[in-house]
């Protein structure tokens, strides 16, 4: 009976107590006692040490990822004659520690916000390997950026030209912009996701586009870097990047009649894996392919390939994280279709929001044992008072599946932490990585104390005592 409960995708597992590689960190395996560890790390270590709910990277799994994006991407763009900048896109998870990983390893930065430049800058990255993205920038985020050096800011409507060249022109400084092209391509990805639509609001009309690359060309102190494209997030299908190279460089060479393009930025949003059922494409692959379409339409045109650019960020970060639940109530709610086994945990979409917001789907484990008990269908559901608070709505675990037990859910190294709140005032978890059988905090996680330091009738109260006052 519980079969007809669940989604058609879902397949119960051979081996309820496995982690598959294409889903979790490759070094994800149980040990004697038949608990996971990562990164040489035991759960029950984690858990003790650092509570629940609780992030996990795997910061070697972080590393190979990085590495493995940026050679396929550079290496792609070899192949064609050319070179690939490859910017990490910071939305999907930012900390100093993360910062310092893509640094060590070469690739540039992206960010969206000032308090995302402020923490990349104090990271210690060099202003001209970062990149300044948002649809309604402030004049305080632009001056802050033009006044950092950024390498690049991407203009995403006709007033930001205004701005920029004033923030520039008043620091006696030639601000490098990139301009975003709302290509109309229409990515097979969830609608929320889906950012090339004409209907939306990023980016600037192709046909209006050659207007302001000559209202930028107009300023002395703009720099026209090129045309940036980002037509949407966690994409299977290479289909829309090929067809936004040939809209794309077909403007390129459009604009190369008035002057200098030297790049060409086709942004991100490459897919993972985060249930059996996906597919995601082989980055290499996709690398080589997008590199093959935008060469075939430079010949198409008769123009030279110019330098590219590329902005991966879930495909780097989303697999190597994990978020560590424990097990609270359990409910088996009789429904016409058959049994739900209802599992909450103490956290929910205050830390994993992306359920709720785009219905993402995620896989559950067992993570502090093994069973042999008969995998049961499973909800696992938070402690908010909203009824969408899922995080994940369709999986299995044993049929034991207890209070008290340790769930580990996967993929949530992206959007996750970024997308985290406070919602019923509860404080959002610590972010732990792990690397060679130890454990490190790399983002401490909130108390009550933090939670009401900005509250002007409780700060006094909830105050951490000055040590040189007593």
């Amino acid at each position: 009976m519980a079969s007809k409960l669940k989604p058609g995708w879902l397949k119960q597992p051979k081996d309820i107590n496995a982690f598959s590689p294409a889903i979790w960190p490759r070094d994800a395996k149980r040990n004697a006692s038949g608990e996971l560890e990562l990164g040489g790390v035991a759960v029950s270590e984690l858990t003790s040490q650092f509570g629940t709910p609780l992030y996990v990277i795997d910061e070697d799994e972080f590393r190979a990822r990085a590495l493995s994006v940026k050679n396929a991407l550079q290496d792609a763009a070899k192949k064609i004659g050319t070179t690939a900048k490859v910017y990490y896109a910071g939305k999907v998870f930012l900390s100093g520690a993360v910062v310092k990983w893509v640094d060590e390893l070469g690739l540039n930065v992206d960010v969206a916000s000032a308090g995302e430049l402020a923490l990349v800058l104090a990271s210690g990255v060099d202003p001209k390997r970062i990149g300044l993205h948002g649809n309604n920038k402030s004049l305080t985020e632009i001056g802050r950026a033009v006044s950092a050096g950024v390498g690049a800011i991407v203009v995403d409507s006709e007033i930001e030209i205004e701005r920029i060249a004033a923030a520039a022109g008043a620091q006696e400084k030639v601000q490098p912009v990139r301009i975003r092209v709302n290509t109309g391509v229409h990515a097979h990805t969830h609608e929320f996701l889906a950012t090339g639509r004409e209907d939306q609001k990023f980016g600037i009309a192709i046909d209006d586009v050659p207007t302001l690359v000559a209202k930028i060309r107009e300023s002395s102190n703009l720099e026209f870097l090129g045309l940036h494209s980002h037509i949407g997030s966690q994409i299977f299908s290479v289909d829309g990047f090929v067809e936004a190279a040939k809209r794309l460089v077909r403007l390129h060479a459009e604009l190369l009649k008035g002057g200098k393009v030297p790049e060409l930025n086709m942004g991100g949003g490459f897919g993972i894996n985060y249930t059996e059922a996906d597919n995601a494409p082989d980055i290499a692959q996709f690398a080589e392919q997008i590199a093959d379409a935008v060469a075939a339409a430079c010949a198409e045109h008769g123009i030279k390939v110019p330098k590219l650019a590329f902005e991966p960020g879930r495909a780097i970060a989303g697999t190597p994280g994990v978020t560590l639940y424990t097990v609270g109530t359990i409910k088996d709610v009789s429904l016409e279709a058959g049994v739900r086994k209802y599992v909450s945990i103490d956290g929910g979409m205050s830390d994993n929001l992306r359920t709720a917001l785009y219905q993402a789907d995620y896989t559950v484990r067992l993570a502090s044992r093994v069973s042999s008990v008969d995998p049961a269908l499973v909800r696992v559901v938070g402690r908010h008072c909203e009824s969408g608070d899922v995080v994940v709505r369709d999986d299995y675990l044993p049929g034991d599946v207890s209070n008290g037990d340790t769930l580990v859910v996967a993929a949530t190294g992206a959007y996750c932490f970024s997308l985290s709140s406070n919602y019923n005032y509860l404080t959002r978890p610590p972010v732990v990585s792990v690397r060679s059988g130890k454990a490190r905090l790399i983002v401490r996680g909130e108390t009550e104390a933090d939670l009401f330091d900005r509250d002007v009738e409780l700060h006094d109260k909830f105050a951490t005592p000055n040590k040189d006052s007593q």
